[in-house]
């Protein structure tokens, strides 16, 4: 037990190390923008008809689960408000969250741990290359960027996924689920739905950049990346999620009064 929170520990330190190093490359050679952008390419066409999907189903649950509850307090006309709500600050971005970090986060330390293994990361510093800077930073930057994008995605996808099950299943039209949406979701509840995206993000590219470039042992060591980068990211999507919830309501409360 006393050896696994060591490891636990020295894991989490190596973590903070490398993201330190990522800033420090970032500040004083940055990667080219060109670089930048095929990864955010690249990432998006990849995971946008999973993500898309995910936050149209995401939507729909919502909107069965309220539409069982406000029914027996005649209140159907708040469906869409109190549906949009949950998803905008909590549901949509964790689920999706999820759905990414088994996507983007697999195929990253994935791709990274082979590129490790195989020594091409020694061979591009061998060359006289800085593997944080040429291979790291760019997908750091793009998955950071790309995730946050295909998280908003999600959330409009998951408006219309509830807009449908409440015309199909709670028999409601969209005029009547649209209208009290802008009264219930206000701009604290974009305001943390945005900011949970953009953590969940950080923490995603963290974890599986770190997972795939730290990765050894040939191709068991490889699959073995991948699984921790699993387990590491869903971990560490829940932490973070509890402390933005934690932490963002107090702001809100401070500032948007939400």
């Amino acid at each position: 037990m006393l050896k696994s929170i060591q490891n636990i520990v020295t894991e989490i330190g190596a973590g903070i190390l490398f993201i330190k190093e990522i800033l420090r490359v970032c500040i004083k050679s940055p990667c080219t923008r060109q670089a930048v952008a095929v990864q955010i390419v690249k990432v998006t066409e990849q995971s946008i008809a999973t993500t898309a999907l995910a936050g149209f189903f995401v939507g729909g649950i919502m909107t069965v689960q309220f539409t069982l509850q406000v029914k027996e307090f005649g209140a159907m006309a708040y469906l869409g408000g109190l549906s949009t709500s949950a998803t905008v600050r909590e549901i949509g971005p964790l689920l999706i969250a999820f759905m990414l970090s088994g996507k983007i986060g697999a195929f990253t330390s994935a791709e990274l741990g082979t590129m490790r293994v195989t020594e091409q990361i020694d061979a591009i510093r061998c060359l006289g290359a800085n593997p944080i800077q040429e291979i790291i930073l760019p997908r750091y930057i793009g998955i950071i960027i790309s995730s946050c994008f295909l998280l908003i995605i999600g959330l409009f996808m998951s408006i219309f996924g509830g807009l449908l099950m409440g015309l199909f299943f709670s028999d409601i039209n969209s005029h009547e689920y649209l209208r009290h949406i802008p009264t219930i979701v206000n701009l604290g509840s974009v305001a943390s739905g945005m900011l949970k995206c953009l953590v969940f993000a950080i923490v995603l590219a963290s974890i599986c950049t770190f997972k795939g470039y730290t990765a050894s042992g040939g191709a068991k060591g490889v699959g073995r990346a991948v699984v921790s980068t699993a387990v590491a990211t869903m971990v560490g999507i829940v932490v973070v999620d509890w402390l933005t919830s934690f932490i963002g309501d107090i702001i809100l409360t401070l500032y948007f009064g939400a």
